[in-house]
């Protein structure tokens, strides 16, 4: 499971108006939680810059910290080596 959940976060902020008050105001925010398919950490992204379809296990997903394009290019010949065998082979295609 790479797609984990996902967390309301309320955060408070203080803002001073013309005449010199002091207001508070507060904001939510929904936090997307995803365990890289490359690495395996944790990380985080906020929800309202993922299109909902990506929030689901069909898709892969990828940290910060890795080389997206690399990966993807590896995830590339992996599904291609699984498109060039015989329709007659006995291998079992869920484990590759």
């Amino acid at each position: 499971m790479m797609y984990l959940k996902e967390e309301k976060i309320y955060k408070n902020y203080t803002r001073i108006s013309k005449l010199g008050n002091l207001h508070q105001y507060s904001r939510t925010e929904l936090i997307a939680f995803f365990r890289c398919d490359n690495c395996f950490q944790v990380f985080t992204r906020p929800r309202q810059f993922m299109s909902p379809k990506r929030l689901n296990n069909n898709y892969f997903h990828c940290c910060e910290n890795c080389n997206a394009r690399k990966f993807a290019q590896r995830k590339g010949v992996e599904r291609k080596k699984i498109w060039d065998m015989p329709a007659s082979s006995e291998l079992d295609i869920s484990r590759i």
